[in-house]
């Protein structure tokens, strides 16, 4: 049985459920081919608040509580760890003693490091094969090309992203030295079955307004922010007549948007009570109808294949996905269950097709996630590229 260790962002993202669906999904999709896996994040203290959003010590922050909630529900809490970095290089590991850590390191026969989150100089160097998941196609090549990350970036035997289009003709994303293999999003498919839900058809999906970047120049050209994207498709309930709602995160200080969201007829609701854990999320999008959402204008722009992660979980769920185009029309079927917009007349009419044939939709959305997206296949290919065998 192989050992494997999965690094990612559970901790530094309290009471966002989607982001901890995107690094427990590597896990246990990894313990379903038969791994033994651990998972350690690394935090920094000054990350670590409390309830009120105050700075605060580790053992009392809210950061600390979701990560022992998020591991203990998924039954990981004896192979999970969290370990923070004092300003002298002291170190304070929950779940484990460093040197514990060290050791499982040194065992592992791989380290699955998601958006090379791992860093910790006394604990990388010791695995023996390292692979980085990239998770932000085009923003990471960006800052590899400004000599940006390179703490996350360095050190690692094979790179991987989910803009599946990179290094090839139509993409524009920057590649730089790095010889970057596609990958997909897994979803363990046991954890996210189809449902059918008898309440309000609607459109729904969960996001943030500005999105976790701010813009990104390369080249001379300026790639804007997730609202940019979304102020082009307001008016999209309203030229439908269908119900759209979006569990959105977003600042005070773009409360004009909210506004001009509302006055088109969507539904804006606080993503904190309806998908600020992973059980609450996965109930908001298995009560959906189908989802509709755009993406961050590079991966718009540079055509990179991106494909979201909730947007799959969607599509496990039975429930179509109305997406902004990114490209990944290259490598995946798309009209039935997947249904790619443009232009405002695109989404309007994806959205009249899907909710036109509804169950036809929502069959090739599972039937999709089956075919791609499924855990077992995603992650038994990654470790057989990396030759490492379950």
């Amino acid at each position: 049985m192989s050992l494997i260790v999965v690094s990612g962002a559970l901790a530094n993202k309290p009471g966002n459920g989607g982001a901890a669906w995107t690094r427990l999904s590597w896990v246990l999709g990894l313990k379903q081919l038969g791994c033994e896996v651990y998972f350690i994040e690394q935090i920094a203290p000054g990350a670590c608040v409390d309830a009120a959003g105050a700075p605060c010590a580790l053992d009392r922050s809210v950061n600390l509580a979701y990560f022992t909630q998020v591991t203990e529900r998924f039954g990981l809490g004896p192979c999970a760890a969290l370990i923070a970095e004092g300003a002298e290089g002291d170190r304070h590991a929950i779940g484990a003693r460093v040197q514990e850590l060290a050791e499982i390191a040194e065992a592992a026969d791989l380290l699955v490091n998601i958006s090379g989150h791992l860093t910790l100089a006394a604990l990388k160097p010791r695995f023996r094969k390292r692979v980085f998941i990239d998770l932000d196609p085009g923003y990471t090549q960006c800052w590899h090309a400004q000599g940006l990350a390179a703490d996350r970036l360095r050190d690692h035997h094979a790179y991987f992203s989910v803009g599946e289009n990179i290094g090839t003709p139509g993409c524009s994303v920057p590649t730089g030295d790095i010889a970057w293999r596609p990958i997909r999003q897994p979803v363990v498919m046991d954890e996210w079955p189809a449902s059918r839900h008898d309440g309000p058809v609607r459109f729904t999906t969960v996001a943030s307004w500005r999105g976790p970047y701010g813009r990104v120049t390369h080249d001379g050209r300026q790639f804007g922010l997730k609202a940019h994207e979304f102020r082009k498709f307001v008016a999209l309930p309203t030229v439908t007549r269908h119900p759209f709602e979006i569990a959105l995160d977003v600042d005070p200080a773009d409360r004009g948007d909210v506004e001009s969201l509302q006055r088109h007829a969507w539904t804006v609701v606080d993503p904190k009570r309806v998908a600020g854990d992973p059980l609450t999320f996965r109930r908001y999008i298995q009560e959906s109808s189908a989802e509709c959402s755009v993406a961050q204008g590079i991966y718009v722009d540079t055509q990179s294949g991106w494909v979201s992660d909730r947007t799959i979980r969607y599509l496990a769920s039975g429930k179509p996905a109305l997406v902004q185009d990114t490209g990944f029309g290259r490598t995946y079927p798309t009209g039935w269950g997947l249904v790619p917009f443009r232009t405002l007349d695109e989404a309007a009419d994806g959205a009249n097709r899907i909710m036109g044939n509804y169950e036809a939709h929502s069959r090739a959305a599972r039937a999709m996630a089956e075919e791609y997206f499924d855990s077992d296949k995603v992650l038994g290919r990654l470790l057989g590229d990396v030759g490492v065998t379950p």
